[in-house]
Formats: C-alpha cells, sequence, structure tokens
C-alpha cells in the first residue's frame, strides 16, 4: 500500500511541475501543441460530420416499418458510387405505376404495397398564413400509408377513388397542420400548393420532434394527381412493400425479386436491373462509405500526429539542454532517475492532452455545423473523443521518452556546472 501511495504522490508532484514548466513558456508551448490539435482536429471533425449524417439517414429510413422494404430504380444512398455505376443505374428503365399495379396483382405473400414519389419541395399557402419553404409534397397510393407506419389522427386518409379520380385532395403531417391553421382544424380547409388548390381530408399522427418536428412536415396527395401535373414520363418511382411479419420477410424480399425480375424482362444470370433496400442495407452501404473516409483521415492525421510529435521531441529536447543545472540540483538532493524521467514523459503527455483537448472542442463544434445546417441535433462521438485523447497520450509517451531518458542520464556533477 505505501509503496502505491509513494507512486501516486511522486506522479502528482511531476505532474505539477510539467504543467508549471509548460506555463512558463507559453508562446512555445502553444506552437508546440498546434500540431496535435490540426492531427485530432481532423479526426473529430470528419467523424462528427460523419455522425450526424448517419443520423439523419437513419432519421429518414425511421419512416419505414420494420417489415418495410423498398423496390427503386436508383440505391438507397448514392455514398461511395462511382461514376461508372452512376451510369449503370441512369440506363436502368424507370420503374412506372403500371409496374407497381402489375406487381400487387401477381404478389402473393405481402400484406401491403404502396407506390410513391417527393415531387416537390416549397412553400404551402393558405388563407391564414404561408409556411417555410421546407414543405415536402409527396404522390402517394393508399398502401403507403400502412408501409411508412403513417397513422390517422383526424378526418381520413386517401383512398382508391381518389387516385383513380385525380382528385385535388390531401393529408397533411401533424407539424405542418399545426403550423398553418395554428387556431383551428385543418379539415375542409383549403391550401395551395405550387399555386395549386388541394382540399385537407386528413391529418397524420405526429411522429415525435425528431429534427424540430420536421419529419411531420409534408403533404401527401394522390400519385395519379401529381404524375398528372409534373409529368410522369421521365420519373422512376418506388415501391413500398410490406412483409406480414419478420419471419417472412427475407421470403417476401424473394418473391418481389422475381416478380420484378419477369416483369422487367431480366435475363437469367444478369444482375437485377432495379434495387431493393430496406433500412438497413442503406445503413450498411453508408457505413462501407465512411470506412474508406475513415481510413483516409487515419492516414493524413497520422501524418499531423507525427509531425507534431517530432516537434514536441525536439522542444522536450530543447528543454532539456534549459533545464540542465536544475536537473542537477534536483539529483543533487535524492531525485531518482525515474522522478526525472517521469516529470519529463508528464509533460510531454501534458502539452499533447492539451492540445488534443482543443482539437475536440473545435473538431465537435466543426462537425456539428453540418447539423446546424440540416437542423438536426448536435451529436457528440465520445468512442472517437477518447480515442483521440488516447493517441494524445501515445504521442506523448512516445515521442517525450528519449528526452526524458536524456534528463534522468545526465551527469549530476556536470549538470551544477553547467552554464
Amino acid at each position: 500500500m505505501r509503496p502505491l501511495f509513494t507512486f501516486f504522490t511522486e506522479a502528482r508532484e511531476s505532474a505539477t511541475m510539467a504543467v508549471t514548466a509548460i506555463a512558463a513558456h507559453k508562446l512555445r508551448s502553444a506552437l508546440t501543441l498546434l500540431g496535435v490539435l490540426v492531427g485530432v482536429f481532423s479526426i473529430i471533425v470528419v467523424m462528427t460530420a460523419m455522425r450526424v449524417l448517419q443520423s439523419n439517414i437513419e432519421r429518414q429510413l425511421a419512416s419505414l416499418g420494420g417489415e418495410t422494404f423498398m423496390v427503386r430504380k436508383w440505391p438507397g444512398t448514392m455514398f461511395g458510387v462511382s461514376s461508372g455505376d452512376r451510369e449503370k443505374y441512369l440506363r436502368r428503365k424507370n420503374i412506372t405505376m403500371k409496374d407497381g399495379q402489375r406487381l400487387m396483382d401477381k404478389i402473393s405473400l405481402p400484406v401491403n404495397i404502396g407506390i410513391e414519389a417527393v415531387f416537390w419541395s416549397g412553400e404551402i399557402d393558405t388563407r391564414y398564413k404561408t409556411s417555410a419553404p421546407l414543405v415536402r409534397l409527396y404522390g402517394e397510393t393508399p398502401g403507403s400509408f400502412q408501409a411508412r407506419n403513417w397513422n390517422l389522427a383526424e378526418g381520413r386518409l386517401l383512398m382508391d377513388a381518389d387516385v383513380d379520380g385525380t382528385r385535388n385532395v390531401c393529408v397533411l403531417g401533424s407539424g405542418l397542420a399545426t403550423n398553418i391553421f395554428p387556431n383551428s382544424s385543418a379539415l375542409g380547409e383549403l391550401i395551395k400548393v405550387d399555386g395549386i388548390g388541394y382540399t385537407v381530408v386528413g391529418v397524420l399522427e405526429s411522429r415525435g420532434g425528431m429534427a424540430g418536428g420536421d419529419q411531420d412536415n409534408f403533404v401527401v396527395v394522390p400519385l395519379t394527381t401529381c404524375l398528372n401535373r409534373y409529368g410522369h414520363w421521365w420519373r422512376s418511382l418506388n415501391l413500398l412493400v410490406q412483409a406480414p411479419d419478420r419471419a417472412s420477410y427475407d421470403a417476401t424480399v424473394e418473391e418481389v425479386r422475381g416478380i420484378m425480375r419477369v416483369l422487367r424482362k431480366v435475363p437469367p444470370g444478369k444482375d437485377d436491373d432495379f434495387e431493393i433496400a430496406s433500412n438497413n442495407s442503406m445503413i450498411d452501404q453508408f457505413k462501407t462509405f465512411t470506412h474508406s473516409v475513415r481510413i483516409g483521415v487515419a492516414i493524413v492525421s497520422s501524418i499531423a500526429l507525427l509531425a507534431a510529435g517530432i516537434g514536441i521531441m525536439n522542444i522536450m529536447l530543447v528543454s532539456v539542454t534549459e533545464r540542465t543545472r536544475e536537473i542537477g540540483i534536483r539529483r543533487a538532493i535524492g531525485a531518482k532517475k525515474r522522478n526525472i524521467m517521469v516529470q519529463f514523459i508528464l509533460e510531454a503527455i501534458v502539452l499533447c492532452e492539451v492540445g488534443g483537448a482543443i482539437g475536440v472542442i473545435f473538431g465537435i463544434l466543426g462537425g456539428n455545423l453540418l447539423a446546424l445546417l440540416m437542423q438536426l441535433p448536435p451529436v457528440i462521438p465520445v468512442d472517437s473523443v477518447v480515442l483521440g485523447l488516447v493517441i494524445c497520450s501515445v504521442v506523448g509517451i512516445i515521442f517525450g521518452t528519449y528526452p526524458a531518458w536524456k534528463a534522468a542520464n545526465l551527469d549530476p556533477i556536470e549538470s551544477l556546472r553547467y552554464e
């Protein structure tokens, strides 16, 4: 117990002396830790930005139910897609309303199929006020509501008659309804989307306050109405397919894949000319892309930290020379070699940790600028922060060991004579 207490006492005293020595040379210390700051900043800012993007993707995918997947022309995300693959996707045939209807006729396992597309984003006008220019316009069929877990709060949902008759009716997200009709019910009211009037027939339940309620800020109109208004010959639609349960999810995916290959006349042995995207597949694709980015950032940051470590070693060697007489006095009054080594190693570690801590703070702030622009909750990548600070300690130990060893092995007599 006594040796352990002695060790901690010596470590505390050495740490105090290290901080005092750093504070005595503020400018030199600041320039030295700048390299560590840049290296850690580059790691943390990228990791924070990646977490923000991932949280945004997961937020968007959360609108799909656990048993729902999407059939679409394009991949769920375009991260890491090469120009050659983009050309391949571009050459694919569009998924049309007819494809969705034929799939519904032939399928047996799914409990629900919806057809959808996002057509527009802008302002909604009412007789009371105009919304912010961030409202999305979805064209949907009745099956989309259950597939997306959109539950009715009041009024009614879209019906087949609305789609068949291309009616100018709409269903509002909860956040939008509250915003543009703050003092009354939205049912029966007229809204204008891109200058066209639609009658509100229903309002959906709120899906929560994530990202400031943005996921409730949309309008749903019959898909055929949107296609007639915004054109359909160049537009590819998305098919939302809901499996009966988790146990039959994989079987449902395979049945849909087989039918789509037949409908689109894909030859045996050829790749699908469509994508089947689920929550997990799109998140996995994003993680594959970010893995490459993280490797690149790690390499760049390692170079910066290596340069910072060399700078730390250089400054510590200068410090040893400047404090030769001090070292001689300490040795003369009983300090052991290990006390000198611990002091100088801790000084190098403190330099690195101060630079690392500042780099972490600026990295988190810089990465969360993206969250601010995307109106998302701020993110703190705790694992990356801990890793960055651990790396700082390792850099301090590695590059502080030789100067510390040199200081500990100075001849006490010669050191006392040093001027």
